[in-house]
């Protein structure tokens, strides 16, 4: 873990990695969003469970941890939980390079937050960066702007996601300044977890009744999307600005179209192919200036 930590740009190509695979594999789930989105909260919380409660020190942790960091965490669960149910849902009405490009807006919510509410600052060229990553993403997202209304409301649910999972980044920087990384998730996915199970309730469904197909796909994105994505995001914060962790989310898009290219046939065009170059081009200016920072 030291070599990690003198090198964390490599726990950011992770999560990069982990959270691309998040739209594909909820393409493959046949429950509600909201069924699947509880699915993967709550095989995170039983992978997690014996890590932490088998933990003497995880465990003394969570005991000591004052009310006002763990209303903080549970407030950042619902908002993950809200993130999870718009965004799974969007993808139900647009593509995945739309979907996940518009998602990526993120950093200009956490950029906007972390100034106004967390009194940080941005350079012109660290604004600039954004705005580069952003035109990124607008591009790709406009390439289907004419494709009905259909994806209209796909694109809408898919920027409150991005709000959402914005708000739940936000309140992780604050919240892991006192907390360690597995206390911190462990704690949100839990109250995420319960949130996504009475929305469930809310709306009517059943955690039953939908194949093995939801279960698998939910344990999918708890591996490989929550714990080796969000979960390394989550540690990434320790050691980059939270607009920093935040843009580089936005190669997401770049990486699931071309899973979703080879898997569903959805072939970018060419303004999603400049898109995701421009994408990679703001990330890379990004990182370049937050490393000599």
């Amino acid at each position: 873990m030291e070599y990690m930590e003198r090198h964390p740009m490599i726990m950011i190509v992770i999560g990069i990695m982990g959270i691309s695979l998040s739209a594909i594999f909820v393409k493959y789930s046949q429950a509600p969003s909201a069924v699947t989105a509880a699915y993967r909260l709550l095989w995170t919380v039983i992978l997690m469970s014996p890590v932490v409660w088998g933990s003497e020190q995880k465990r003394e942790e969570l005991f000591h941890t004052d009310r006002k960091t763990a209303a903080l965490c549970a407030a950042s669960g619902i908002f993950l939980a809200v993130h999870f149910c718009t965004w799974f849902e969007s993808l139900k009405h647009t593509t995945v390079a739309s979907s996940t490009a518009i998602v990526c807006t993120e950093v200009i919510w956490v950029a906007l937050g972390y100034c106004v509410f967390l009194k940080g600052r941005l350079t012109k060229k660290a604004a600039a960066a954004i705005g580069i990553t952003l035109a990124g993403s607008l591009l790709i997202a406009c390439s289907d702007s004419g494709q009905g209304t259909g994806h209209l409301y796909g694109d809408i649910l898919a920027l409150l996601a991005a709000v959402a999972v914005a708000c739940y980044t936000l309140m992780g920087r604050v919240a892991r300044t006192t907390m360690s990384t597995t206390a911190y998730t462990y704690i949100v996915y839990v109250c995420c977890a319960l949130t996504l199970v009475i929305l469930t309730a809310v709306q009517g469904y059943s955690l039953r009744g939908y194949g093995m197909s939801g279960v698998i796909v939910g344990l999918l994105l708890s591996v490989f999307s929550t714990i080796l994505g969000h979960s390394i995001f989550s540690w990434c914060l320790k050691f980059f600005s939270p607009a920093f962790v935040s843009a580089s989310k936005l190669c997401e898009p770049v990486v699931a179209g071309v899973f979703a290219a080879v898997l569903f046939g959805e072939i970018p065009g060419l303004i999603q192919i400049v898109g995701g170059t421009v994408i990679i081009g703001g990330v890379l200016f990004y990182s370049g200036i937050e490393r000599k920072a």
